[in-house]
């Protein structure tokens, strides 16, 4: 049976954070957003609501879209996260954030990074077939329409109403 003393224990864990490797102490009660922004110090995810419901603080865990604010950090040893920050390569934009650039895809910004990573993982959903809610029938493979990537894109919300501008620089990024 675990004591009180157990739960204050912190684990060491490695973790590959925007290509930099980091091996350090965790809280287990950590979540991934506080380790990225209160522990290293990192402001490439961004927190909003803090309960899953807004999706600014989406990251690639492994190339997979995260809600960071819900996933523990002791629960990514050994893992890959990669927040908008990371995203760029050899100094050139990602193509997703040239075309936020390009779309005004963005007013206050203050949900950009987590629409980033978000559009970034929905590119690899869609490479690989993976169906959503809207995709008819669901053994078909996902045809590219703005119902489809609003549907993808519906647990990031902007409380500027930037979608038009979100969804032309998603449609454009593929």
């Amino acid at each position: 049976m675990a004591t009180t003393e157990d739960a204050d224990t912190d684990h060491t864990i490695g973790v590959l954070i925007d290509g930099t490797e980091h091996r350090l102490a965790v809280d287990p009660r950590r979540t991934l957003l506080d380790l990225i922004r209160d522990q290293l110090g990192l402001t490439g995810a961004k927190k909003g609501c803090d309960h899953g419901q807004c999706g600014a603080c989406t990251v690639l865990l492994g190339g997979r879209r995260v809600l960071a604010c819900l996933t523990l950090a002791v629960t990514c040893d050994g893992a890959e996260v990669t927040t908008a920050s990371g995203l760029a390569a050899d100094g050139e934009l990602h193509p997703v954030q040239q075309a936020f650039l390009d779309h005004d895809a963005f007013q206050c910004g203050y949900c950009t990074p987590g629409q980033i990573c978000s559009a970034a993982g929905l590119l690899a959903e869609f490479a690989d077939g993976a169906p959503s809610h809207v995709t008819s029938p669901v053994s078909a493979a996902p045809r590219w329409s703005d119902e489809e990537i609003a549907e993808r894109m519906s647990g990031n919300l902007c409380r500027c109403g930037a979608y038009a501008g979100i969804v032309a620089a998603v449609r454009e990024s593929r």
